[in-house]
């Protein structure tokens, strides 16, 4: 009699998602997953929390951890965020270390190298944005990489345009061993709906100012509640700054700024949400919140080390 399986037995895991700042991690997994989860911004330390993502197929479930940019830390909150990164490099199956095709390797990518070098975690070198790159430069990176560490794999891909992203997954999956569904079938983050709205509500800050305004915000859901129909859900929430002059900007001339930066965060929150949504924003003054362990904790951050 044969007793061999005839249907293929399904494999879950844990993937942390390393890099320098402003390499494409968040790209790549939203468009894995398939939904906005994390934020996207050109401006370097987006991602401040670990982000939770899951993608779930018929052959297995990845959980994604999208992490802040490993980066010289110029304030508590830059040590938080480093230290959110490197503390998940033990507690997974397998890391990806993304890195951009059109930037030079730098001090920043051989520092998180040297730190996977004191990891046991398999490791895969995701070579990003390669559509903006010849193909036959590809070559030298790959050679420049492998002569300091010994990857997994070294998938080339462009997380923007979709290419090789499949061939990732496949590969991600063939790592993963014979485990259990760790969340529902058509869950995609693990984090609370007030957690995605504010995340959404920065990120239209950071599209819509410039110079040193997008690091010094934080976002804090004041209250979220349906309202009495169940449809429409109203959310309040607070954009802290460091400065008056910051406060002045988020609000700009007659208080534009502000209403596009609601107006953009709403439509985002609707279609994540599925739901009417009210949205109601105000900008308070903290001064030197990012250095205030205090403020840290009260936002949502903390000190790991």
């Amino acid at each position: 009699m044969d007793n061999r399986k005839t249907k293929q037995s399904f494999k879950s895991g844990f993937v942390s998602i390393v890099g320098r700042p402003n390499v494409g991690k968040s790209t790549l997994l939203n468009h894995i997953v398939g939904h906005k989860i994390a934020i996207m911004s050109n401006k370097p330390q987006t991602t401040r929390n670990k982000i939770t993502a899951v993608h779930t197929t018929e052959e297995g479930q990845i959980i994604f951890l999208d992490t802040p940019g490993i980066h010289k830390p110029q304030s508590k909150l830059g040590n938080y965020m480093v230290s959110v990164a490197e503390n998940t490099l033990n507690e997974v199956d397998l890391v990806l270390f993304v890195v951009d095709a059109t930037e030079k390797r730098g001090a920043g990518d051989d520092y998180i190298i040297e730190r996977l070098k004191q990891v046991k975690t398999p490791v895969f070198l995701v070579i990003n944005k390669i559509d903006k790159v010849h193909p036959e430069a590809l070559l030298p990176i790959i050679d420049d990489y492998r002569k300091l560490y010994d990857f997994k794999q070294i998938v080339p891909i462009s997380a923007l345009e979709g290419n090789n992203t499949g061939s990732l997954q496949e590969a991600i999956l063939g790592e993963m061993e014979e485990g259990p569904m760790y969340y529902p079938a058509d869950q995609v983050t693990d984090h609370p709906e007030r957690f995605v709205a504010a995340e959404l509500i920065r990120e239209k800050v950071l599209h819509l100012t410039r110079e040193e305004v997008p690091h010094s915000i934080a976002v804090v859901i004041e209250e979220m509640k349906r309202g009495e129909n169940g449809k429409t859900l109203y959310i309040y929430a607070a954009i802290y700054v460091e400065r008056d002059s910051q406060r002045g900007i988020l609000i700009g001339q007659k208080g534009q700024m502000l209403k596009e930066i609601g107006q953009r965060a709403r439509k985002d929150i609707e279609r994540l949400m599925g739901d009417q949504v009210f949205l109601e924003l105000w900008i308070k003054v903290k001064k030197d919140w990012r250095n205030q362990e205090r403020m840290l904790r009260n936002f949502g951050f903390y000190d790991e080390q």
